[in-house]
């Protein structure tokens, strides 16, 4: 069987889903199948269940896409894929769990603000581009941590279980879960899915007392954000990843549906059901956005994008781009992980200085912007 992506990233990143597939994520030491699911993932990862197997390698369980699924820990030697899964393992300090990452590319920047150039460059990389199966067990991971199109696809033989063959267990990027349909993805709200991956990955690497450091932040910078004052409208940002003839986008159950919300805004294309997405421009045109943000990564530029916005009859009348309320930020600060609250906060600034907000005292830790 042959399977569709609808890929419209020119560049390394590909969000779009495959055809439906159900898939068991399996590990070396319990097989569980993480395929679509149509039950929410619980917003507090379960308590892990730590045991000594037969080999006298102690392993924890975590809830993983509605499954229970266990882990070796902790986790010795790490493989992750993609700026946003790569700032999780940073953030929770377990630098030293890593083996090797994959498709850092120009997040490397962004990560090195926020976590230390000295830590970023002793990360080694084993592939700069998405990583293959091969490439994977080259490195001898105990854990591969990516995502469905965030490293795992079908067409590539690179799944959970094309890993489990291999002895390595699989974490599923939460973001990425995939919902009943098979066709689309996401099964909780964005922020309950980063707490779930930071918490689950803290077990997983030993390092549970600082991934609940990190969630603590999170939540205190999101209190914060929630109690800014808001506008008697909300509002509304599209976020244009890519694309000419389609815009990528993304909705309910992306990153940037958060991160929107939190910046007390509206997604323009927040009732589509689904994580990273194909629309239309017409789309985008009815929506009538006060402002666009962008996912910046190779290619295609800031400037080209804005190029596509002011050429094309659909959007180079709205407000925004007349305007020129544009917000450009790095692709770990959109995609789901701990980088999403400093892009809440700069989108909050940015809205506040084009007067869509009333003003507030919220100030972005890290200006993430290139």
């Amino acid at each position: 069987m042959t399977f569709a992506l609808r890929d419209a990233r020119p560049g390394r990143r590909r969000h779009a889903t495959p055809r439906r597939v159900v898939v068991a994520l399996a590990s070396m030491f319990a097989l569980a199948s993480c395929g679509a699911t149509g039950s929410a993932t619980p917003a507090t990862p379960a308590a892990p269940a730590a045991d000594q197997p037969e080999g006298g390698e102690a392993s924890v369980t975590v809830t993983n896409c509605g499954e229970k699924v266990s882990f070796p820990t902790p986790a010795k030697r790490l493989y992750v894929n993609d700026g946003n899964m790569i700032s999780m393992v940073l953030a929770i300090g377990a630098a030293k769990n890593v083996a090797g990452i994959s498709s850092l590319g120009d997040d490397k920047r962004a990560l090195s603000t926020a976590y230390g150039k000295d830590t970023v460059d002793s990360l080694h990389v084993a592939t700069d581009t998405y990583p293959t199966r091969e490439n994977i067990i080259a490195t001898r991971p105990d854990v591969v941590v990516a995502g469905w199109n965030y490293g795992y696809k079908e067409e590539d033989n690179l799944t959970p279980d094309s890993l489990a063959d291999q002895g390595i267990a699989a974490y599923v990027l939460t973001e990425s879960c995939r919902q009943a349909d098979g066709d689309s993805r996401g099964t909780v709200a964005p922020w309950e899915a980063l707490r779930t991956d930071l918490g689950n990955l803290g077990k997983i690497t030993g390092h549970d007392t600082e991934a609940t450091e990190t969630i603590r932040d999170l939540d205190e910078r999101l209190a914060a954000l929630e109690k800014a004052p808001k506008a008697d409208k909300p509002p509304t940002v599209f976020l244009f990843d890519s694309g000419t003839t389609q815009p990528f986008s993304s909705g309910a159950f992306g990153g940037p549906q958060g991160i929107i919300e939190a910046a007390g805004a509206r997604n323009a294309v927040g009732d589509v059901k689904d994580t990273w997405t194909t629309v239309s421009w017409e789309r985008v045109a009815r929506s009538r956005p006060d402002a666009i943000a962008f996912v910046d990564y190779p290619g295609q530029t800031f400037d080209q994008k804005i190029k596509v916005l002011r050429s094309n009859p659909a959007t180079r009348d709205l407000e925004a781009v007349k305007q020129g309320r544009f917000l450009n930020l790095p692709y770990a600060a959109w995609t789901s992980g701990p980088l999403n609250i400093d892009a809440a906060e700069q989108l909050r600034a940015s809205l506040e200085d084009w007067d869509l907000v009333p003003d507030s005292d919220i100030a972005p830790h890290l200006d993430l912007r290139p």
